[in-house]
């Protein structure tokens, strides 16, 4: 079972309730987890709690975890795999033999940020807040856009089904590229993240800050704003 948490388009997390559930089903039918927490730590209120906090569940889960969100080592395309010592050792010999290692500077980068001072990564959620707050407020004050507010990762996944239609607009696809060519603003749409589901009738965009200032969310949410207004 692959568990994605805190997760990139949506933001959400499970519930309580629901970790539980799903350590049930894996415990029930002896599955094997793959949990995902690539965010684990990229978040502004509250705590994130592992799967493998539930009993049960240390001994059948792996969990991936990358330095790209926390570290903002992205461009180094640095990760690891914590699992069970007999598992461990299997993906040692696969990794070994399908790509040999991760470059040696990536390693030893890997190894500063975790050893090293935290506060870079605490200055950098506060100015990742700063961001969300932001984008939240422009998207919540134009017409027909609404969004809540997430409590983790970098992204808000805005409904602009009012707003499509009160510009008279039937496709996410269309939606996004008039705004690409009026406002200069590009987004990914709920298209980006696999095919609609059945009976699935709202229309949602994706807006990302982690790599944009605060001036320029406000320079390009202020276009998209007038051009909903406009409209």
């Amino acid at each position: 079972m692959i568990y994605n948490d805190l997760q990139n388009p949506i933001s959400a997390e499970s519930t309580a309730a629901e970790r539980e559930a799903i350590a049930q089903i894996a415990i029930e039918h002896d599955l094997w987890v793959l949990s995902d927490e690539a965010y684990f730590e990229m978040r502004y209120e509250g705590e994130s709690t592992s799967i493998t906090a539930i009993p049960g569940m240390v001994e059948r889960t792996v969990i991936l975890y990358t330095f790209s969100k926390k570290f903002a080592m992205t461009g180094s395309r640095l990760g690891c795999a914590v699992a069970p010592k007999a598992m461990a050792k299997i993906f040692a010999t696969l990794n070994t033999n399908d790509e040999s290692c991760t470059t040696h500077y990536v390693q030893w980068a890997g190894i500063a940020a975790l050893q090293g001072t935290q506060q870079p990564v605490q200055d950098m959620l506060d100015t990742l807040r700063g961001r969300r707050d932001l984008v939240c407020d422009f998207v919540n004050s134009t017409p027909g856009m609404s969004v809540e507010v997430p409590r983790s990762t970098f992204y808000v996944f805005p409904d602009v089904t009012e707003t499509m239609h009160n510009m008279g607009i039937t496709d996410l696809t269309d939606f996004a590229g008039q705004a690409l060519r009026e406002t200069g603003v590009s987004f990914c749409t709920r298209r980006h993240f696999g095919r609609p589901q059945p009976g699935e009738d709202r229309h949602y965009i994706r807006l990302a800050y982690s790599g944009i200032n605060s001036d320029e969310i406000t320079e390009g949410l202020t276009k998209l704003k007038g051009w909903v207004e406009s409209a």
